[in-house]
């Protein structure tokens, strides 16, 4: 029996008059390749964003199930692993130093840490290189020590924002050969990605956002069976063939940050003015 880990309950995000994500339900169970597809503006990162905790729905609820109890997300967001689109590298850190600090954000000690990364950089063909400043890396370099650092510490679930956007071919590969392992170890992953052959390969259901809606959700080869179409992106195109909107999913600018970027400001100009002089 597949055991529930989270739980997306009728969920609507809002960012002004834009309904990002609209009455949205869906239940992820634990040890499952999830793949998340869309266009551009489709939802795609608001869901993702959503899981982890960094934003919170304007209706609806998103629990995770504890010895059979609902939690608020909140108390999960140690357990969630995140690959954002930007990897945020401390550029003057090595590649070992940026995950060993976002271990200790978490409370893992460097001993488990080094472990886990050591064991999954042979996966990506990297350990030779974790004790490399990551000032010069490429893109493929940039998005391994991100994955590693999402793994170090532990989590139960992985967010992954198009993880092989960019990459060459062979790294494209490494990545998707991780993924699958992490599955046969009982881990869970909702893999974020425009391509669908892509998501073929890699995940046993996939859920297919347009315009904030739910399309589909149910595995590669029922969706070819429901639309009655030979390959995956003939399905899907029978399924968003209305007009995908364009967007901007930004979270409106809380107070702190207003007051921070103001202070900055002036003090950026008060320098200017000074070199001026």
């Amino acid at each position: 029996m597949e055991q529930l880990l989270l739980r997306v309950k009728n969920v609507s995000k809002m960012f002004g008059n834009l309904n990002a994500l609209d009455d949205l339900s869906i239940d992820i169970e634990k040890g499952s390749i999830i793949g998340l597809v869309g266009s551009n503006g489709a939802g795609k990162t608001t869901l993702l964003r959503l899981l982890c905790g960094l934003y919170r729905p304007s209706k609806g609820d998103i629990v995770f199930l504890k010895d059979g109890e609902e939690k608020n997300i909140d108390k999960f967001r140690e357990a969630v692993g995140i690959l954002p689109e930007s990897t945020g590298l401390y550029h003057r850190l090595t590649a070992w130093e940026n995950i060993r600090y976002y271990s200790r954000l978490n409370g893992v000690s460097d001993s488990i840490s080094w472990e886990r990364t050591l064991r999954f950089s042979k996966a990506l063909s990297f350990s030779n290189d974790l004790m490399r400043h990551t000032r010069g890396f490429s893109r493929g370099m940039r998005q391994k020590t991100a994955i590693l650092r999402a793994l170090a510490h532990g989590p139960e679930i992985l967010l992954l924002d198009e993880p092989t956007a960019g990459l060459d071919v062979t790294s494209a590969r490494l990545v998707r050969k991780l993924v699958l392992q992490l599955k046969e170890e009982g881990g869970t992953v909702i893999y974020s990605t425009h391509n669908l052959s892509e998501a073929e390969k890699v995940c046993d259901r996939i859920l297919i956002l347009h315009n904030g809606q739910l399309r589909f959700d149910g595995s590669p080869k029922n969706l070819m069976s429901e639309t009655s179409t030979l390959s995956l992106e003939e399905g899907y195109v029978q399924l968003t063939s209305d007009d995908a909107r364009i967007r901007d999913e930004t979270e409106p600018e809380g107070w702190f940050s207003k007051a921070w970027r103001q202070l900055f400001t002036r003090k950026t100009n008060l320098i200017e003015e000074i070199e001026d002089e």
